[in-house]
């Protein structure tokens, strides 16, 4: 395979590489305030510094210039991420492995909200980007998928509880975004479209990505949800047994896989009477003891009306909603979440067609 130099002319990429891709672009959102909220003051969740954040966006940068991609688009911030990536850039010596072309989106005004994370998605994805990284949590991949259309979302786990975003080592995570922003791997093959939760009260609409949990608290407050006697109904587009938080309540008493049709719904005993009970980690840390009235599938495309006349409703973790009896609450579920990248199908896909063998390219 030969490698297309800017002027034009074509040129072999230097021995054992893979030749640059023109047009190619990832983009890179870490959200420095990921990892923030009241369960650390109440659990013992892990610290995420921003250094490690900044750590994790070279070793993506490192990995898309070795699968050839052209372009890296990297977040701006306030609070040392992307200054930390500067730095290092800067100090790159002759000679060292390759790199795409870093550049940095910036914003007219850093809110501190989940509004940065949406307007600079929205750039990215108009700057051409078909694959965009988030370090952050679950808040951050649902402001993300608010604009991400059709490009695909890697979410790298830096939050707090990350029922959505997975662990994986950025270098790993790096690779499967380049072979897909290449086109080595076609998106439609390594990715899947995510399930959404959509949430109306009254003139309110809000969409979770993982769960929507209805609590008989009557004030948005914190946010955080994190008192179980409080809580009533939860709904959950998938459920794992293996997650963490509200989530692992459905995943021990129905697993549901992310790309199954279906979604769970668990009717949950706050302080009444229980026909069950599980031991839940709805926290890290925390493995507490929930009480269950019921538990069954989610259908997808049938709204669901909520029977709680008073209270607040959190999606993915943060109450954002307040209710009472004008404006009643129903949850839906539908298959038009955002599209996520599957890094176990690519890097699958790359041994099968030996695409991480430069030389075995070379004679094809």
């Amino acid at each position: 395979m030969q490698q297309g130099g800017s002027n034009g002319q074509v040129v072999h990429p230097p021995a054992g590489e893979l030749p640059i891709v023109p047009g190619s672009v990832i983009g890179v959102v870490a959200n420095p305030m990921s990892g923030r909220d009241i369960r650390r003051l109440v659990a013992q969740a892990s610290v995420f510094p921003n250094a490690e954040k900044t750590n994790m966006v070279l070793r993506l940068v490192s990995a898309a210039g070795a699968t050839g991609v052209a372009r890296v688009l990297m977040s701006t911030d306030g609070m040392g991420v992307a200054a930390g990536v500067v730095r290092a850039r800067d100090k790159r010596r002759p000679g060292a492995a390759r790199w795409p072309e870093l550049e940095f989106v910036e914003l007219d005004a850093i809110s501190g909200t989940a509004e940065d994370t949406r307007a600079l998605v929205r750039r990215m994805v108009a700057e051409g980007a078909s694959v965009i990284v988030l370090l952050g949590g679950d808040g951050t991949v649902r402001a993300a998928a608010a604009t991400s259309g059709d490009a695909a979302l890697l979410p790298l786990s830096t939050g707090t509880n990350n029922a959505f975003p997975e662990m994986w080592e950025a270098t790993v995570a790096g690779t499967a975004a380049g072979l897909v922003a290449t086109g080595r791997v076609p998106v439609e093959e390594a990715s899947y479209r995510a399930k959404a939760l959509h949430v109306t009260s009254g003139s309110a609409h809000e969409i979770a990505l993982v769960d929507v949990c209805v609590s008989t608290v009557e004030h948005v407050g914190s946010k955080a949800l994190w008192q179980p006697s409080t809580l009533h109904e939860l709904y959950c587009a998938f459920a794992e047994p293996h997650a963490i938080g509200l989530s692992s309540i459905a995943g021990l008493l129905h697993p549901t896989p992310r790309t199954a049709p279906d979604g769970v719904v668990v009717r949950l005993a706050g302080n009444g009477e229980s026909r069950q009970t599980v031991l839940a980690p709805i926290a890290p840390g925390v493995v507490a003891p929930i009480g269950v009235r019921d538990a069954g599938p989610l259908a997808a495309g049938r709204p669901h009306a909520v029977d709680l006349a008073r209270g607040t409703v959190a999606v993915d973790g943060e109450r954002e909603i307040e209710f009472g009896p004008s404006s009643p609450v129903t949850v839906t579920l539908a298959p038009d979440g955002p599209r996520v990248l599957d890094v176990r199908t690519v890097l699958a896909a790359a041994a099968r067609r030996r695409l991480l063998e430069p030389e075995a390219l070379e004679v094809r």
